[in-house]
């Protein structure tokens, strides 16, 4: 069914309803600055379709797999040897032992995912951070929806968005309530000024204010905390939507930034808190597949894990299990470049990333060696999905085959709601470094 609907999508998208899809993408792109940095966000004129019984079955099974890791992370608080398994700095240990006050402190997650051509899908990183790009495929989703080709579309195939603005507003609100603030809070929106995301934490701020909510865009270095209060210049904060990572405030900021003492002294209500830093870690889905630690979980989240996370190990010198058969780690990750990829433990955006199948096999080896002196993983390589997407070039349309990332939202540590899409003609799929296309996800109803 989904080809059969992509292709007709492709045959609509011709004369004045490719006039129109173009026109609509770049007049919403300026209205809404839908752009990472110089590009804009979006540069495809189609949107992924995902028919009703795949999201509820994507839907179902991410759920599990969030629990497993909720269950997971009170495990790791509770028990300072496994936590170790993360590698974490003694400042970070210091940051993630700061109480949000809250419960799940990945108020808003995404778990990056890539859907293969069976129409199955694994899991391969936790963005636990408050991730960047959710207002983005808010926005792109409602340009969309207005272009006439997808109009036409939803006649023969009817579709509908997931709305995110709204979640992410319930959310800041039910933690800040349950951390016990009362009445309207006043929101700040903190990260670097330079952040390429910024156009989004625009957008952010002003649907924020729309529903009644008093806000202001902050960089960490404007924020002042003193007399018990924490302050952007003259505006007094209740609320943070921190969007900038843990990592980068700890490397910048130290232990004694402002909104860290705010947040360790309760004087503020921080979203998403300081202990995600431990989720964050590549390092997690090494325990999550690890036989050893299937104690954790119950026998439902044990098979969605088996089933949706790929082989991961932290690397070192020792010997593990791949596939029911004991292996030297090393020698054996050294044997399987075209298998595997390298990911160094507390980075993201596709930073020091390693894919095997696409370098030398002296390439690979020396990253192999420089992984093993300091904090990497090893994780096997899944399939990813391809599909064609139209996009203007000079003018025209043209058709080229993508890569597709999905990557489910979740909420509260227990919800899954809604998906980020990422597009790209290489097999490292991120939008900010470069090449790649957010695109809107749409369910096409049965």
């Amino acid at each position: 069914m989904i080809d059969e609907a992509i292709n007709y999508y492709h045959s609509l998208l011709t004369g004045p309803l490719a006039s129109d899809a173009q026109e609509r993408l770049r007049a919403g792109t300026e209205r809404y600055n839908l752009s990472f940095g110089p590009r804009p966000v979006c540069t495809v004129l189609r949107p992924l379709f995902v028919i009703t019984t795949q999201y509820e079955d994507i839907k179902r099974e991410s759920e599990l797999v969030l629990s497993a890791i909720d269950r997971l992370g009170h495990a790791l608080m509770a028990n300072e040897g496994l936590r170790a398994e993360l590698d974490l700095s003694a400042a970070e240990e210091q940051i993630i032992a700061i109480d949000p006050g809250y419960g799940a402190p990945d108020a808003s997650g995404r778990l990056d995912a890539f859907l293969d051509s069976g129409g199955g899908f694994s899991f391969v990183e936790y963005n636990a951070e408050s991730p960047g790009g959710l207002l983005y495929g808010d926005a792109l989703s409602e340009i969309f929806m207005e272009m006439e080709v997808v109009r036409q579309f939803a006649q023969r195939y009817p579709v509908r968005r997931v709305p995110i603005r709204p979640q992410i507003v319930a959310t800041l609100l039910g933690c800040y309530q349950a951390w016990g603030g009362r009445g309207r809070p006043r929101i700040a929106i903190v990260d670097w000024r330079e952040a390429q995301t910024y156009a989004e934490f625009e957008l952010c701020r002003d649907y924020f204010e729309a529903a009644g909510y008093s806000t202001v865009i902050a960089d960490p270095r404007e924020l002042e905390f003193k007399g018990g209060l924490l302050r952007a210049g003259s505006f007094q904060i209740d609320l943070v939507y921190k969007r900038v990572v843990t990592g980068e405030l700890l490397a910048r900021g130290g232990l004694n930034h402002p909104l860290v003492r705010a947040a360790r002294e309760r004087a503020v209500c921080v979203v998403n808190s300081f202990r995600v830093q431990m989720l964050f870690k590549k390092a997690l889905f090494a325990l999550l597949d690890d036989p050893a630690q299937e104690h954790l979980f119950t026998p439902e989240e044990v098979a969605a894990l088996r089933r949706h996370i790929p082989w991961t190990r932290r690397l070192r010198e020792g010997s593990t299990t791949y596939r029911g058969r004991r292996v030297d780690l090393v020698e054996f990750v050294a044997a399987s470049r075209e298998r595997l990829v390298l990911k160094p433990n507390g980075e993201y955006g596709g930073r020091g990333v390693t894919l095997g199948w696409e370098c030398a096999e002296n390439v690979w080896a020396q990253a192999v060696k420089d992984a093993l002196g300091a904090s990497f993983v090893v994780q096997e390589r899944v399939e990813v999905l391809r599909q064609p997407f139209p996009s203007v070039v000079e003018g025209r349309v043209e058709f080229g085959e993508r890569y597709v990332d999905f990557d489910p939202y979740t909420w509260r540590g227990q919800e899954i709601k809604g998906a980020g899409v990422r597009l790209s003609p290489s097999a490292l799929l991120n939008v900010t470094a470069g090449g790649g296309s957010a695109t809107p996800l749409l369910i096409i109803n049965q």
